[in-house]
């Protein structure tokens, strides 16, 4: 009896760790998915960022809360198409000299991926198709008042725990306020990133834009660190990091910044 006992005991005990072990093996899964910005995956990125020394006195503040929800969609056996969609909420401060603060909803930018269901020979992962710019501000101070159209794409490639490639898009202005400037900048993306065995993922990237109208750069870096866990039954991952301004506008963020980013994943 005590012999059937044990072996009770030690199957019941290697069954867990098995389902802890295909449980594991998911999460680090879905942690290089996320690596992966046209991934089958469903998923809602919320990025809170704070800058500082903004502005002609770099004396400003912001708060940027972008809710990311990225959405695909099977057209056929063959291709997927991924909506990307970055909803900004800013609370700024000292900006703009006199201007004191504003909060509010800045402009959102809309982009699709046409993207092939399987990699290429070369495992090579890639997708194309327009962004979109729209003059959602709540406040003048907050967006361009422009609408801006372009072109963006993708291309990553993924061996063992590592993920890197790069996103661009470009935009340029079409309609809106006669009285702002006109849009034509284009956003460059580069990013690498490892995924461990226990989902951990750890990503370097820069987010640098080319303003062509003003000639100039805003050129952050990136380093965050995230693991994907559940709350409850929600699939989620959590990170954070930091960023440092390489270069920027003469009137943009220096220095550090900080990123907390909480992901909310549902899995097909």
């Amino acid at each position: 009896m005590r012999t059937f006992q044990a072996a009770i005991v030690a199957l019941a005990l290697g069954g867990l760790s098995a389902t802890q072990g295909a449980a594991q093996e998911s999460k680090q899964d879905l942690a290089k998915q996320l690596a992966n910005p046209v991934a089958a995956l469903i998923s809602v990125p919320m990025q809170f960022n704070y800058d500082s020394n903004i502005g002609p006195a770099d004396e400003g503040e912001r708060w940027n809360l972008n809710i990311q929800p990225v959405i695909p969609l099977s057209l056929n056996e063959d291709w997927n198409l991924i909506s990307r969609t970055i909803v900004p909420l800013i609370d700024q401060d000292d900006i703009f000299p006199g201007a004191g603060g504003q909060s509010g909803l800045g402009d959102i930018v809309q982009s699709a991926f046409f993207s092939p269901v399987e990699p290429t020979a070369g495992g090579w992962i890639w997708g194309v198709g327009p962004a979109l710019l729209l003059p959602t501000a709540t406040d003048e101070l907050l967006g361009a008042e422009k609408w801006g159209v372009g072109p963006t794409a993708v291309a990553l490639r993924q061996q063992g725990p590592w993920t890197y490639g790069g996103l661009v898009n470009h935009l340029v202005s079409f309609a809106g306020d006669s009285a702002r400037g006109d849009i034509n900048a284009t956003f460059l993306q580069p990013f690498v990133s490892y995924t461990t065995p226990e989902a951990w993922t750890f990503t370097l990237q820069t987010e640098s834009t080319y303003d062509w109208e003003g000639e100039q750069w805003n050129f952050p870096v990136v380093a965050v660190a995230s693991k994907v866990t559940k709350i409850g039954d929600q699939l989620v991952s959590i990170g954070g990091g930091v960023r440092y301004y390489v270069d920027s506008p003469d009137a943009g963020a220096e220095g550090w910044g900080a990123r907390v980013v909480i992901t909310l994943l549902f899995p097909r």
